[in-house]
């Protein structure tokens, strides 16, 4: 623990150096996390922000666009040489080509820098020039997020706390057969380790489809350059003696590792730095598939974020050594998909959903809201007379065929309490999916969005 203490303080100091000798100590860095929940928009969010960034004309809800403040913003090399680059210029041709399509989503950690040369305002305005904020976009998949929750777990509660939710699943059905015929007492035989892991991760693989949002151990689901390591080959199994040599032995070993291999690394070496953070989530998808997905989504929000709070339980305030995120920005994504009537219902269920997790995570001063967005508006609103009744529509291009349609997904209530309390008049709420809508940008302007210049202000005003 010395040594460690030793080693992160070194390079802290290492840090702050090598900031004098760079010149950022004077140009000053506000490096924002992105991630979200499977299908959330990660990749499109990160897309349309620097791309509406760089040509403000739809960006009157950022004060510093607004006002004329910002004299430029353009791309520069990232500051980290190790994190892969934010592939942008894919990105961005993929949603404003001849024939726009989604971009691949999240699937590893990648960074990319935005500088924004900025006049300042107030009393000072006319005895300074312009200055430069540098803005480093942190994206990382929502399944690396979840893992937060298994730092204050141990072995044995992970696998109580598992076993226990996937007896009702039809998904994990196999493998709980599987775990349940285990000798997990018995001397440990590599295949069979290796076949449990692979059942579990095949498990977590047809969660993720079906569209819960407790998909822990994340890495399992994004394993990258670790598939096939020991590391990654556990499973939860039900409770035993565990002997030394046991198949539960070495499982309980290899969770621990994961913790201290994977997760920790990861939240030490990047979460760490973070100032402000983004958490995407698909509400509405989530609402199609039920009221127990809602529950599942609401008690992981919950989970996770947990860790956020201080006292002797908090893993990850002891691990960032003080550090805070300042500001916490919760969206509900794919507010297009629902007529502009019903953002304000869509707002007011994201503020529900989370408030059990900004209750239980206790940001220790960490601002915090909610807001219903689209980074990518992919619909047009219209509205249609049905049985002597205005129905408040949306257009778009589906996804599967390419046809225009238009569809009325149902109402929201309005008070979001009966949705939290699993209540059956959603049953006939539909999510359309759809295909970004072919563009021709004015000179000037970003492509379409719903409310993203609000989420800059709250996330990046101050720092204008």
């Amino acid at each position: 623990m010395v040594i460690s203490a030793i080693a992160d303080g070194v390079v802290r100091s290492a840090d702050r150096l090598g900031d004098l000798v760079t010149g950022r100590a004077f140009e000053p860095v506000l490096r924002l996390g992105v991630t979200g929940l499977a299908r959330a928009g990660k990749t499109v969010f990160i897309t349309s922000l620097i791309a509406n960034l760089i040509d403000r004309g739809r960006m009157p809800g950022l004060a510093a666009a607004q006002e004329g403040r910002i004299v430029a913003a353009y791309l520069q090399p990232q500051p980290d040489d190790t994190v892969p680059r934010f592939d942008y210029e894919s990105h961005i041709a993929a949603l404003t080509g001849p024939e726009p399509h989604w971009p691949e989503s999240t699937r590893t950690i990648s960074e990319l820098r935005l500088s924004l040369k900025v006049r300042p305002n107030g009393l000072l305005a006319g005895l300074q020039g312009p200055r430069t904020l540098h803005l480093d976009i942190v994206d990382y998949p929502g399944e690396w997020l979840l893992d937060l929750a298994l730092m204050e777990k141990s072995y044995a509660d992970w696998s109580a706390l598992t076993l226990q939710k996937l007896a009702s699943r039809p998904e994990a059905a196999e493998y709980f057969a599987l775990a349940q015929a285990e000798d997990a007492d018995a001397k440990l035989a590599e295949p069979r380790a290796q076949a449990l892991a692979a059942t579990f991760t095949a498990y977590l693989q047809a969660a993720r489809a079906a569209g819960w949002s407790d998909l822990a151990p994340g890495r399992f689901l994004l394993p990258g350059e670790l598939a096939g390591s020991p590391v990654l080959t556990f499973a939860p199994l039900p409770p035993s003696k565990a002997p030394r040599g046991s198949l539960a032995r070495e499982m309980e070993r290899r969770f621990e590792a994961y913790k201290a291999q994977v997760v920790q690394p990861f939240f030490r070496d990047h979460f760490a730095r973070i100032d402000r953070q983004v958490v995407l989530v698909d509400v509405l998808g989530t609402l199609q598939r039920g009221p127990a997905a809602v529950a599942d989504m609401r008690a992981t929000l919950a989970e996770t974020l947990g860790a956020f709070r201080p006292g002797r339980a908090a893993f990850l305030t002891r691990l960032l050594g003080g550090h805070r995120v300042s500001k916490i920005l919760f969206a509900a994504t794919k507010a297009d998909h629902l007529h502009y009537t019903q953002h304000t219902r869509l707002t007011q269920l994201m503020e529900a959903l989370v408030k059990q997790a900004a209750e239980r995570a206790r940001f220790a001063g960490a601002e915090t809201a909610a807001m219903a967005i689209a980074a990518l508006r992919a619909t047009t609103e219209e509205e249609r007379e049905h049985n002597g009744t205005k129905l408040q529509m949306v257009r778009g291009r589906l996804l599967k065929d390419g046809r225009q349609a238009a569809y009325y997904p149902g109402e929201l209530p309005a008070d979001p309490s009966h949705i939290l309390a699993g209540d059956s008049t959603l049953e006939g709420f539909q999510s359309m999916a759809f295909a970004p809508a072919p563009m021709t940008l004015r000179p000037g302007d970003g492509p379409p969005h719903i409310r993203l210049d609000r989420a800059a202000q709250f996330l990046i005003g101050d720092r204008l």
